[in-house]
Formats: structure tokens, sequence, C-alpha cells
């Protein structure tokens, strides 16, 4: 899947750290670990003192041998760093130079037996202006709703939780002893994170090969994906995700591919035709994305609403002159919880909010950039009409608080979910006798970048507010890192392009499938929802309504019953990817459930470093693993789990 190629990305490229918690002894609270405590001795800098030169172009280790760095190397400077980096390299996701802009060349559409002549080849010039009118929108749409998401919601965001815990522990200072203890905790866990990636993939030297492959529970749990495949990042990800999010995901799991999906199979010559190729959207694969979709919107835009409706309505009583403070009531201020906030909590929420970046700043951006966008991409597009684009960004901050709220609930961006719904529709609008194709792959990468891009910033703003970093100068850094990778994402694209011919064809050295995936959901995207297979829509219908049925009666159950309510937007994702990874965060849940039941205070204070390291040695991982395939190094060996009727066939057949 191209999220989770995205996801290593991301992760590769993110440190982890978390935070502090509390223990209530005798009626008293009593606050043991506190991150902001060691600290407090240090001064924060101002946002426009985070945003230094060296933090984003000097090798800082080299001043300090020098002697030159006459200031210590900040904690919100490297959280800059980061932030900058992250932003910049997501575009090479949310860019589709894999996917959807590739689907659009002339390589990948003579593979196709229909519309072979839409397509539009690869052009420098025409990349990076696409990518500058589409990927800063993402940005300006999600800032008005940060401190929803960060403060209200409070939202985990695994990865830049995970992130700002690395920073933090890089940044102590000496004397910390428990911090040190910590800090020695991830490292250790982090080795053994990145030696386990590296051991995984040294017994991968064929099909069929490694510990993904384990039967544990027969060969057609194995197809309906129920194994564990021992991903350090998905058991460290479990352990930071609240318990009722990886039950929810688990549960997600088991009623699509452990019901639903056998169920609607053997409907396979029925309900869809039974020679369908399994990628096809008009077989089983059809129910599996649009019945997602539907749930996470379904979710997703219930949320959007409340949070509107609630916003909407402080502001008419602030205007009446009722609420003088004019703060979102989604969190109830006056309750027992907020009233025993922690120091850290206060510390850091202070922070977050002191350096605003005003709405009406987030809202002209939007509107500026969107005019610009409108008038532009038909020039770059002609198939892509401007009333197509208006509609779009319309919908487009909907969607983008759908896609940011799923990614800090479960830490997974599905950007490209989005992108098919919207070629979908734009596809179906324009019809094939209209460019229906290439404006469905259009509008794709125009509505990824804003998902993507609003989902990247949110987790940034998590790592932010873990490590007291202004939003506005994490703000800016994601405008600065956008900016660069919207010029050395296409370059380092056009690069590959020119120099391997071959690129896009099938059985060479770099296939791209999933252009040839992505132009195949346009082609059929062109004859509209009525292409779906039976009863798909209806079933689209069911599981929306159930999704916002759900949270009304989480709702009105109160805190004290919701807690026990799963989560719409978690179930979802399984529909779509398979339920591998929720096994793995179930895993890392009941670790830390059992840790707690041993030693609690230990659990406490050692998990998320236990947890960052997990995530982090797994991602570094990536990087040169990544170099080896490039290389054209290949694993040197094959493991293979056997079941005892399998081995022993094979020994019947070695023996002979």
């Amino acid at each position: 899947m191209e999220e989770m190629a995205s996801r290593s990305r991301r992760v590769m490229v993110r440190r982890k750290i978390m935070i502090t918690r509390t223990r209530t002894r005798k009626g008293e609270q009593k606050e043991e670990l506190s991150v902001e405590r060691i600290f407090e001795n240090q001064e924060v800098p101002s946002w426009r003192n985070q945003l230094t030169l060296r933090a984003f172009a000097t090798w800082t280790k080299l001043l300090e041998k020098s002697g030159l760095l006459k200031q210590p190397f900040t904690r919100q400077e490297n959280t800059v760093i980061q932030t900058c980096v992250v932003a910049s390299s997501g575009i090479a996701f949310s860019g589709g130079f894999g996917s959807y802009m590739f689907g659009m060349s002339e390589a990948v559409a003579k593979q196709s037996t229909e519309h072979t002549d839409a397509f539009k080849n690869p052009s420098l010039s025409w990349m990076i202006g696409f990518m500058f009118v589409v990927s800063f929108l993402g940005l300006f749409s999600v800032v008005p709703l940060r401190k929803v998401m960060i403060i209200d919601f409070k939202l985990t965001y695994p990865s830049g939780t995970a992130t700002a815990y690395l920073i933090n522990s890089f940044h102590t200072p000496a004397g910390a002893k428990l911090a040190r203890k910590q800090v020695r905790a991830l490292g250790k866990f982090f080795s053994f994170s990145f030696l386990w990636g590296f051991f995984q993939w040294f017994y991968t030297a064929g099909d069929g090969c490694g510990f993904a492959e384990f039967p544990s529970l027969g060969l057609k749990a194995h197809e309906n994906k129920f194994f564990f495949d021992f991903s350090a990042t998905y058991v460290g990800v479990g352990m930071i995700c609240p318990y009722i999010i990886n039950i929810s995901l688990l549960l997600g799991g088991i009623l699509s591919w452990g019901l639903m999906w056998p169920l609607i199979d053997t409907k396979k010559g029925d309900w869809y035709s039974a020679d369908l190729k399994p990628s096809s959207l008009h077989g089983l694969q059809g129910y599996k994305v649009f019945i997602s979709i539907a749930m996470i919107l379904g979710d997703g835009l219930y949320n959007f609403f409340k949070v509107l409706s609630r916003t909407l309505t402080a502001l008419f009583f602030q205007l009446r002159g009722r609420d003088a403070t004019g703060a979102l009531p989604i969190a109830n201020r006056s309750s027992p919880e907020t009233s025993r906030i922690s120091y850290d909590d206060q510390r850091r929420t202070q922070l977050f909010l002191k350096d605003q970046i005003p709405t009406w700043v987030a809202v002209a951006g939007y509107v500026a950039i969107a005019a610009v966008s409108t008038a532009t991409l038909p020039h770059i597009f002609p198939e892509l009409k401007w009333y197509y684009i208006l509609v779009l960004y319309i919908f487009a901050p909907g969607l983008a608080f759908c896609n940011a709220y799923g990614c800090g609930l479960t830490d997974w961006s599905l950007a490209s979910t989005y992108g098919t719904l919207a070629i979908f529709v734009i596809g179906a609008w324009a019809g094939a006798a209209h460019g229906g194709v290439l404006a469905g792959l259009a509008a794709c990468g125009v509505m990824m970048n804003i998902v993507s891009t609003a989902s990247d910033l949110s987790q940034d703003f998590k790592t932010g507010y873990l490590t007291l970093s202004s939003p506005r100068s994490m703000f800016v850094s994601q405008l600065i890192g956008t900016a660069m990778g919207c010029i050395i994402s296409p370059c380092v694209f056009w690069l590959f392009f020119k120099a391997f011919k071959d690129l896009g064809i099938p059985g060479s050295q770099y296939p791209a499938p999933y252009a040839t995936l992505f132009r195949n959901m346009a082609i059929l995207g062109t004859d509209g929802f009525s292409s779906l297979p039976k009863n798909c829509l209806y079933l689209c219908y069911g599981f929306f309504g159930a999704a916002i049925l759900i949270n009304l009666i989480k709702d009105a159950l109160g805190k004290k019953w919701a807690r026990f309510i799963p989560n719409p937007m978690a179930m979802a994702i399984p529909f779509y990817i398979g339920p591998y990874f929720a096994i793995d965060m179930c895993v890392g849940s009941f670790i830390l459930f059992i840790w707690e039941k041993i030693d609690k205070a230990k659990a406490d204070a050692f998990g998320p470093a236990v947890a960052s390291g997990l995530i982090c040695g797994d991602g570094i991982w990536t990087l040169p693993g990544a170099i080896l395939a490039l290389a054209g190094v290949k694993p040197p060996i094959c493991m293979k789990f056997l079941s005892r009727g399998t081995n022993a066939k094979v020994d019947a057949l070695l023996g002979s």
C-alpha cells in the first residue's frame, strides 16, 4: 500500500518522545515524572529565534567542535529541522510520482486497452508548477483546527509524539537522572528495532520468505491478512495509541476480513463477475475501498460539523456577551480533570496557545492560493475545468480534517483513499469523452496533496506541543520545507524518468505498479458510481449512517461509558488495508497493559521511551534498506515457516 511506504518514509525522518504522567495518592495528585520541570531552567526562545539559519543549513556539531557555536542548539530548533525535512520529503508521496502523476504518462497509457490516447508525459516545468499551486492549501486548511486536534481532542499522533520524545531526550540537561534512564531505554530498544529490521531483511531472499509468512493461523487466515508480521513499528505505535483505538482496529479487521469479505466473496458470479482480477474495483476490491471511505467520511464529517457547530455556538454567545473567553467548549473547562491538569500539560498548553496564527491569515491564505490554483490548473490540465477545481476546494477542508483526525487516532494517513474518491467524482463528472481519465488523475493529485500535507502538519504540531516549539515557527518551517519539496521531488523524479527508459514497463527494474493501478481507477471512474459492483453503494450508505449513529450514541452516553464504544474511523482503516497491523498494535497494547499491572510507575516512566525506540529503529532501517535496494543488493537467505502437512510434503519431495 502506498500509505505504508509513505508512513515508513515519514517515520524514518521523524524521531520520537513523549510525556509524563501523574498519579493520585490519598486523594492528592503527585507529579512523579515531569519532562518540562527538567527543562524549566532553560529559556524558551521566541518563535523567530527558533527559525535560525543553523537549524536549516548548518552542521551544528561541526560548529560546536570549532568553538563557533556560541549558543546551545535548542530542542525547538531541532523540531524546526525535522518539520522542514518531513514537509520536504512528504511531497515525494503526495506528489504521486509513482502513482497518479506517472499514471498520466504515455508509457503507462499504452499498457491499457482503453483510452490509450489520453496521456500527458512528465515535464519538469509543469510538474513543479503543479506542485506549487496545490501543495500549500492543506497547510492553511488545518491551521484553524490545531487547538481542537491537539488540546481539545487530545489526539495522540503517535509518530509526532515519538519524534518529540527523541528530540527531548537529545536535549535533556545533565544531571536529570530519570531522563538519562529513559534515554538509555530508548537507545536500547532503538538498537534492537534497527537490528531486527536488518534481521528480517536478511531472510527475505525470495517470494514467501520472512516472518510475515508465519502460518500460525493457517493459509486461509494469512490470505485474509490475519497474521502477526513482527513489525516493531506497529508494536511501538500500539503502545502509544489508546487501548480503545487498537481494539477498534482489531474489531474492524474481524468484521471486514473475518466476516464481510468472505461472505461477499461467496456472491462472486452474482454480485460481480468471477473473472475479475483481485485488484479490480468492479469486484471485491470495490467493496473494500468504498465501504472504508464511507465509514471514514461518516466519522470524520460528524466530528468536523460537531467542531464547527460548537465553534459557531461559542462565537454566538461571545458576541452576546455571555462567554467572555469564547473558547471552544469541546472539553468542559470546569471539570475535575481539567482542574487537575499536570504541570507539563499546563506549560505546553500555555506556550502552544501563545504564538497564535490568526484565523483570518489561514482563511485568507487558503482563499488566495485556491483562487490562483483555480485559474492556473486548467492551463496545465485543460481537461480539469475551473468549476471542478472550485468544487474540490470547497469540500477539501472537511476531508483534510477527516484525514488529520484519523491520523491522530491511528497514525495512518489515507491520502490515496481520498484521492480515489476525487478520481471517481471528477472522472464521472467529466466523462470519458471529455478527458475524464486525465481530469480524474489530476483531481486525485489536488486532493492527495491537500489531505496529506494537512495530516503531516498536524503531526508536526503535536511534536511542537511536546517540545514547547511555537506553532508559528512550525508553520513557517512547514512552508519552507514544502517549497523545497516542490522543487526537489520533481527534479529527482525527472532524473529517474530520463535515466531509465523502461521506467513503468512491467518486468523492468522500476515497473511502477501504482501508476497502472491509479490509471485503471481513473478509467473505471469515468463510468461513475454505477460501475461499482452490485449493492456496493447501498452498503456504503449503511456504513456511513452507522458511523454517524455510533458517534451519536457515544456523545449521548457521556465520558464514563463512551470510552468503551469503538471508534468508527479506526474500525474503517482495516476494511481497506487488512487487520495485520492491528494485530501488531494490539500486541503492543497487551505488553503495556501487563507492564502496568506489574509496575505502573515504571510503565508510565519508560513505556513511551520503549515505544519510541521501537518505532525509530524500524523506521531508520528503511534508509539503508532503500540504499541496498537501489544498489541491487538482495537478501542472501530465504527463511520460510511451513505447516506440519506442508513440511511433510516438502520432506517427501526432497527425499525422492
